[in-house]
């Protein structure tokens, strides 16, 4: 079946899909954007996305694409032609298309919007969990506003093609006090050896994940100890267990990093239990 996007007030074939060569997404990375999971017909945390693309837009003064709820209408209307029950939905934000100049432009120009549709086989997650994924560590060099879920990844897409050529699924960047701050697509978990779940605290050092959120409250609700901290890599290598979390993996047990098993070197009970409950955690927080 032909994938169908939305480009700019208009849904057609990805195939010819097109935005303009001044658009200041392509000219600058001036644009944000946002990575949705599909599961079982259901757009997953759609409020907390929501929530997250308003303040990305906040952030870099840049006006709302769509007005009140036409940007969820044509979320849903995205899935519906794309006949989307697993997947992802890849919504991107730009200031607009106008002369190249690193000022925003003088006259008023319309945000561009587009809107895709993937479809994937949830098994396929569930099978890579089922035997965790090896992260391998490269230094964070990215800019200091991470916080805002920006188009500007480059540093991301390096780090992530580090990772793959040592054979890792992730790589985990480390700041310059020799902290991990998150994974190039992810946020990074471990749990200590007395059961306590840590990850980075949420300022402009990472991503406010989506899914991190969720999972911070399904881990409240089962009274599970946690620990919003920097945690270094030595205190990583010596955990019980390690994880990922985001809208493409959910939470993803971590088995090895740089080469380290850690733990046994398999998916940890922790990992697995919240992977299990999360679809149903993210349906209670609508």
């Amino acid at each position: 079946m032909t994938r169908i996007a939305y480009v700019n007030g208009r849904y057609m074939p990805q195939s010819g899909a097109m935005v303009s060569i001044e658009d200041r997404g392509y000219q600058f990375s001036d644009g944000v954007y946002e990575v949705c999971e599909v599961y079982e017909g259901a757009l997953i945390d759609e409020a907390h996305h929501m929530a997250r693309l308003d303040r990305s837009l906040r952030e870099l003064r840049i006006d709302a694409p769509l007005m009140g709820r036409a940007l969820p209408v044509v979320l849903h209307e995205v899935m519906r032609r794309n006949r989307l029950t697993n997947g992802f939905l890849y919504l991107q934000v730009t200031r607009g298309v106008a002369p190249r100049d690193h000022g925003f432009p003088q006259n008023s120009v319309r945000p561009g919007l587009v809107v895709t549709a993937k479809s994937v086989d949830p098994e396929k997650g569930n099978l890579l969990a089922s035997k965790g994924i090896a992260v391998a560590t490269t230094a964070d060099i990215r800019w200091k506003r991470v916080d805002i879920k920006s188009v500007s990844l480059l540093p991301n897409v390096l780090a992530k093609q580090e990772a793959r050529e040592k054979g890792c699924y992730e790589a985990w960047l480390i700041d310059q006090a020799g902290f991990v701050t998150e994974g190039a697509s992810s946020n990074a978990w471990i749990v200590n050896a007395e059961g306590r779940i840590i990850t980075r605290p949420a300022e402009e050092g990472i991503l406010r994940g989506v899914t991190r959120t969720t999972l911070l409250k399904l881990i409240a609700e089962l009274q599970l100890q946690v620990e919003e901290r920097s945690f270094s890599l030595d205190e990583a290598l010596s955990a019980r267990e390690a994880f990922v979390s985001a809208a493409t993996t959910l939470i993803m047990p971590v088995v090895e990093i740089d080469g380290h098993p850690i733990g046994d070197g398999t998916p940890g009970p922790v990992a697995q239990r919240l992977r299990n409950l999360f679809h149903d955690a993210a349906a209670k927080s609508k």
